[in-house]
């Protein structure tokens, strides 16, 4: 008989971490204890800015859902809450100079991008163990995007942040292949680790990208205003929050 699609290690996907080492009822427990930290910083830090908080919520907990049970429901709601999420802000954040020829407004946009992502939703479960790697590819059209912002700014602390997003995404990328494609040797020296850095640097990255979209945002929807990078508490300091202010410029009489 076929398992339950609910029962504990039923997914298609088992990362390095060994299964119930610290725990009997997590089946990967540093997996999940690290979403857990890095969605709840998220949440506190980016939530109010930028309007995320569902579907931060949701990603976190179906993610942390998924790597207690590693079953088959899991790993779908975990990787289609990401998928949604995206959606979310391709609707909300997508540049209109950047849309399609046949896209004439936001509201057609909308519904390109909800027909996109239905369609995108009943294929992921066609082959879920490509489903990843289908939803890390998006991030190279997100730096597509960036860079060709970026031509258009010389604010050097706009590129200075997008530096260091990308950085963090470097390294995440990076911890999320040595997992999937080097576990033999993570296990051969006891560090399984690597998939639990992913969590961590990813959500560091997108500390830099959130704030970053808004940017770039403002400038297009909101003209009057001058948007201005912050960090918080220092610019000087290793590790800080950035943040968007605005300043509205005198109007001439």
């Amino acid at each position: 008989t076929m398992p339950s699609i609910f029962s504990y290690q039923s997914a298609e996907v088992d990362w390095c971490e060994g299964n119930f080492e610290r725990s009997a009822v997590i089946a990967e427990y540093y997996n999940t204890v690290s979403v857990g930290s890095s969605q709840g910083r998220l949440e506190l830090l980016l939530g109010h800015q930028t309007g995320w908080d569902l579907s931060l919520l949701l990603a976190g907990i179906f993610s942390m859902y998924f790597h207690m049970t590693l079953s088959y429901v899991g790993q779908l709601l975990d990787e289609l809450s990401i998928l949604w999420a995206l959606a979310v802000a391709y609707s909300f954040w997508y540049p209109q100079v950047y849309f399609p020829k046949f896209i004439k407004t936001r509201r057609h946009f909308y519904w390109l991008t909800g027909i996109t992502t239905v369609i995108s939703t009943f294929m992921s479960f066609v082959k879920p163990t490509l489903n990843a790697y289908a939803l890390n590819c998006i991030a190279f059209h997100m730096l597509y995007l960036t860079w060709r912002e970026l031509k258009k700014c010389n604010d050097r602390r706009v590129h200075r942040m997008a530096a260091v997003m990308v950085m963090w995404w470097v390294l995440a990328i990076t911890s999320w292949i040595s997992d999937r494609w080097l576990c033999w040797l993570w296990q051969a020296i006891n560090f399984p680790y690597f998939h639990s850095f992913w969590h961590v640097l990813i959500a560091l990255s997108l500390l830099y990208c959130c704030p970053l979209v808004i940017y770039f945002d403002v400038r297009y929807e909101m003209p009057s205003f001058k948007p201005k990078l912050e960090y918080w508490p220092s610019d000087s300091w290793p590790v800080v929050v950035p943040y968007v202010t605005l300043e509205e410029p005198h109007k001439q009489c």
